[in-house]
């Protein structure tokens, strides 16, 4: 197994860090790694937000789902869908584009969590640990706000970046499912209930099938952070379906 793979594997989220810096050069290598990650086209449909504001990363830690390690991570990237770059470009050139659509934020959000994985996979290299913040999708008028973001940019995904204490380095990485569990050939079959159940025994080794799903439900899928999220990304995808004679950043 090669240095990459063996980091891919390694690799957990990190949310307590020491007190080290990332260097200015160091940096600089994440955000060219990111920039060199597949993207469709070409395009590199992403802007990233580079926040080197204090009082600002403290705002974020508030309205990311209440999360105090973020203030504290030594280096914040917000990766952004941004399909307005494009649009004002076009627009620019004299030419008649027409609005973007769900499908285009669809793709840009693809090569935002492409570029934003390329950044974990380098960070990873250096002994930087990372960890991703996807609650940046949620409180859509406050982080508008904040951040300025213009009609056709999405905030798909944040990543704090920090060097991890002892306790992180030795805390278990998660167990993940099953090879077969994951890996479907040729088409999608929905698995039956036997198939679930085993596919989820590393979470019952202490409680049943039952007790765990149910309490896994209530505390992710049915939680108010959840709900929040659907909403958010409801306000935003709105955006992209609006039928606008003409829009630009700054208006």
């Amino acid at each position: 197994m090669n240095e990459i793979i063996q980091d891919l594997h390694r690799r957990k989220s990190v949310r307590v860090f020491t007190e080290q810096e990332i260097t200015a050069q160091q940096k600089k290598e994440i955000l060219y790694a990111a920039m060199a990650a597949p993207t469709a086209g070409n395009q590199q449909l992403y802007t990233i937000l580079d926040i080197t504001d204090e009082n600002l990363k403290e705002k974020l830690s508030v309205t990311c789902d209440n999360q105090p390690f973020i203030a504290k991570a030594k280096m914040a990237l917000i990766f952004c869908a941004d399909l307005q770059k494009w649009y004002d470009a076009f627009l620019e050139g004299g030419c008649r584009p027409r609005k973007p659509g769900p499908g285009d934020l669809m793709l840009a959000v693809s090569d935002a969590n492409i570029a934003a994985q390329n950044a974990v996979t380098a960070a990873q290299s250096m002994g930087i640990g990372s960890c991703y913040i996807g609650d940046i999708m949620e409180n859509c008028e406050t982080h508008r706000t904040l951040l300025h973001l213009p009609e056709y940019v999405f905030p798909a995904v944040m990543l704090v970046f920090g060097y991890p204490t002892e306790q992180q380095k030795e805390r278990p990485k998660p167990r993940r499912c099953r090879l077969e569990d994951i890996v479907q050939e040729n088409g999608y079959r929905c698995r039956r209930g036997d198939e679930i159940r085993r596919m989820f025994d590393k979470e019952c080794e202490r409680v049943t099938f039952d007790e765990w799903i149910s309490r896994f439900c209530e505390r992710k899928y049915n939680s108010d952070f959840a709900r929040e999220m659907s909403r958010s990304v409801k306000v935003y995808l709105e955006a992209f379906g609006k039928d606008k004679e003409e829009w630009s950043c700054g208006d």
